[in-house]
């Protein structure tokens, strides 16, 4: 590893580890049911006060010092993610796209590990904000994909989801269908080998947990699963293995 190469993953690192800091906060607030207000107090009833309509603050309540996570896991697995991402992919364009997606994928994953939702202010946001970004990179040299294959690369996966879903709609949520658009994008970019992988990737490692809940005792075969986490830990797997 040269000079150039380690300081891009340490920036990148340290860019993960400060904006996995602040996402205890938007996590906590986020995770209720579906019609279901944004949760704008603790467990308590002190409001949430901060910068960003308090959607930016501490990971603990600032009076009584209750329902925040650990920010340091978070802060942690940002970092981790970030650098492994800025070591495999290089100086190309496309790793500022990565480093921009990684927070919101793990909010969602938290999100929907706690209640198993995928908010539409997350997932839109982050497919409009993926297509944007990554038709730029495009423009500027050394970009390592393809916009067009990415576009329909977002297609492809969301609607296959889709199909799932309208199949067999107890064991997969219409917010992994949305949440499938931008990850094919991102895996789309790349090429359809690594299309297929993240989504192999996913559907394997969500099926393996699941597996040792069940012989765990945990779970049953009909319990509800968040696939949400496994969705962009497989994605994170194809992005790393194409790249």
């Amino acid at each position: 590893m040269d000079v150039a190469e380690g300081l891009r993953v340490l920036v990148a690192a340290g860019y993960g580890a400060g904006a996995g800091a602040l996402l205890p906060r938007p996590a906590y607030r986020l995770s209720v049911e579906p019609g279901e207000a944004w949760r704008g107090r603790c467990p308590d009833g002190h409001p949430l006060r901060g910068r960003g309509g308090g959607w930016l603050g501490r990971a603990r309540c600032g009076v009584c010092g209750t329902y925040g996570r650990s920010a340091r896991a978070f802060s942690a697995g940002s970092a981790l993610v970030c650098a492994a991402l800025a070591l495999v992919v290089g100086p190309r364009p496309e790793l500022a796209v990565w480093l921009l997606g990684v927070p919101v994928a793990l909010l969602l994953a938290a999100v929907d590990r706690a209640v198993n939702r995928l908010p539409d202010i997350l997932t839109m946001p982050l497919a409009f904000g993926t297509a944007a970004l990554l038709g730029v990179a495009a423009l500027l040299p050394g970009a390592g994909g393809s916009w067009p294959r990415a576009l329909l690369g977002g297609v492809v996966l969301s609607a296959a989801h889709g199909v799932l879903f309208l199949i067999q709609p107890n064991a997969m949520g219409f917010g992994d269908v949305k949440l499938a658009l931008p990850l094919g994008l991102a895996l789309g970019w790349y090429g359809w080998g690594a299309l297929l992988t993240g989504a192999f990737l996913g559907f394997l490692s969500g099926a393996v947990y699941g597996t040792a809940l069940v012989l765990r005792g945990r779970a049953t075969r009909s319990s509800a699963l968040a696939f949400g986490p496994f969705m962009v830990l497989g994605t994170l797997g194809g992005l790393l293995l194409a790249a």
